[in-house]
């Protein structure tokens, strides 16, 4: 009962930051159920009355920054989930900037020597004042072995805010569960659960520098694509030294085309660099956003910042480059096999049903120049047609959606008239031939035989296992199941102790409607 009062005291903050931004106003309570609908008028109600700022020009963004670091990554990973909190909310909170006031340098130096063991003058020929900061942690450029060096350092006491918050997170996300039955399909303990391990990544930026390690080797051969290297000896859980980038920033185009890069050429790399990534590697930068990318003198794009990774295994690289594939050749058939198959769509629906879903989404395409077709677009008008076909949210392909759409941004900023069809086409291409063709039945082949090897070495083991399972069965179908009462009393305490802090939470929670509705629901 009391880590209810708690979780709902600070939702009940986050409500009250809410209704003073009028952020409400951007959420309709008629798609709710009773209560948070009530909840949702109220706060549109205070928000007229004490509100900063006119309902029109509400900002979810603004409240979120006001709540702190927690807060602003919640905001912006909700706004790669356009299926949870729809288009208007999630354009809103893709606004939201991740940058913090600096902490001082006193304790970020002492933040290096305890983690490196070493005084930062001995680590450095020279350290300077932090050059940007965010949330989870700021960077400074630094001097080492004779070369510039950015060095990442961890913002003090962030891990503890974060898993306070992550806790009331996770309680706002079951409650939506426990009331709204419908809600499970959006998945919001999973979304709360992806949160937490991107965030538990982000802070032990030894997996960030191992990410830039891996990107580093999968990338080895590609043309035009870089990262920075990682300095091993200066970096730790909470300390990260990599090579300083000069170079122009992409956002730049005046800047680039100044310095004779070719416009055309880097918008096609930067697209295919990511769907290599992505097919090839199933692994991919996911926060490619212009801020994070650069252009070097040799005309290479340059990313960093690999705190926010996505992984796609086998199955949804397959689902990704046939879906692509599929419209690139118009093949709506195939497209909806690939899902069943895949398993993202059951086998109560008709292929064919959700063959003509899919038409429906290409089919305009082709009355369009080449110019003003979005994969991007493309790719979210699938997963909303997805749901009336009973599809779970995946969250692994809403990253690669929310990245894709930010991918084809910075291309299309930079080449206006990117033909995102024929610039793709090589890659998706590629990896059919080698994945689908001939040369993938070969490999198919190889790997099945070794599967086959692996099994006939542990057979023996098995089947003692099968053995012994089989025997607790036939006991169990003999005898019964049975508990000791040991068992029996801690079963009734905990279910006891369950529905005692269920009906507390209830009692609370209608006092605090506000804080619920505004923890997640939309």
């Amino acid at each position: 009962m009391f880590s209810s009062i708690v979780h709902l005291s600070r939702l009940g903050r986050a409500g009250w930051a809410l209704t003073r931004e009028g952020a409400f106003a951007l959420i309709d309570p008629t798609d709710l159920p009773a209560g948070p609908a009530m909840a949702v008028r109220f706060g549109r109600f205070m928000g007229r009355i004490v509100g900063r700022r006119n309902p029109k020009d509400a900002r979810l963004a603004a409240a979120f920054s006001r709540l702190g670091p927690s807060w602003i990554k919640l905001g912006q990973f909700l706004a790669t989930r356009r299926d949870l909190v729809g288009d208007e909310i999630a354009a809103d909170l893709s606004e939201l900037q991740d940058r913090l006031p600096p902490f001082p340098d006193a304790i970020a130096r002492k933040a290096i020597e305890t983690a490196l063991g070493r005084p930062v003058d001995d680590l450095f020929e020279a350290f300077g004042p932090p050059v940007a900061a965010a949330s989870i942690a700021q960077v400074h450029k630094a001097r080492a072995d004779g070369r510039d060096v950015a060095v990442k350092v961890l913002r003090p006491g962030v891990d503890r805010r974060f898993h306070r918050d992550l806790e009331t997170f996770f309680f706002a996300a079951r409650t939506i569960e426990r009331i709204d039955p419908k809600s499970r399909r959006l998945r919001p303990v999973d979304t709360v659960e992806t949160l937490a391990r991107s965030v538990a990544i982000e802070m032990d930026l030894r997996m960030e520098a191992a990410a830039i390690s891996e990107i580093t080797e999968n990338t080895a051969e590609d043309p035009g694509f870089r990262v920075p290297q990682v300095d091993w000896q200066r970096s730790s859980k909470r300390v990260m030294t990599i090579e300083w980038i000069d170079g122009i920033p992409i956002a730049d185009r005046d800047a680039i085309e100044d310095a004779g890069h070719d416009l055309k050429r880097l918008g096609a790399l930067v697209m295919q660099s990511f769907l290599r990534h992505a097919l090839r590697d199933g692994f991919f930068h996911a926060d490619m956003h212009p801020g994070n990318l650069f252009v070097d003198d040799d005309g290479n794009v340059v990313a960093v910042d690999f705190g926010i990774m996505g992984r796609l295994g086998p199955k949804e690289r397959r689902f990704l480059a046939e879906i692509l594939w599929g419209f690139i050749r118009r093949d709506y058939h195939r497209t909806a096999e690939v899902h069943f198959e895949a398993g993202y769509v059951p086998d109560t629906h008709s292929v064919d049903d959700f063959a003509q879903a899919l038409r429906a989404i290409g089919e305009p395409l082709r009355d369009r120049t080449a110019s003003e077709i979005s994969m991007a677009r493309l790719l979210t008008q699938l997963l909303e047609v997805t749901e009336l076909f009973d599809m779970r949210t995946r969250p692994e392909l809403l990253l690669l959606q929310k990245t894709m759409v930010v991918v084809e941004g910075v291309a299309r900023h930079l080449d206006p008239e990117l033909d995102m069809w024929s610039t793709s086409e090589p890659v998706v291409g590629e990896w059919i031939r080698k994945n689908l063709g001939p040369e993938g039945a070969l490999h198919s082949a190889a790997e099945g035989a070794s599967s086959l090897g692996r099994l006939l070495l542990t057979g023996p083991e098995l089947l003692m296992r099968g053995e012994r399972i089989a025997t607790g069965l036939a006991d169990m179908a003999r005898d019964g199941f049975h508990l000791d009462g040991a068992s029996i009393e801690a079963i009734a305490r905990e279910e006891a102790r369950r529905n005692r802090s269920g009906r507390a939470a209830l009692w609370v929670g209608a006092l605090a409607l506000v804080a619920i509705a505004v923890s997640m629901w939309w």
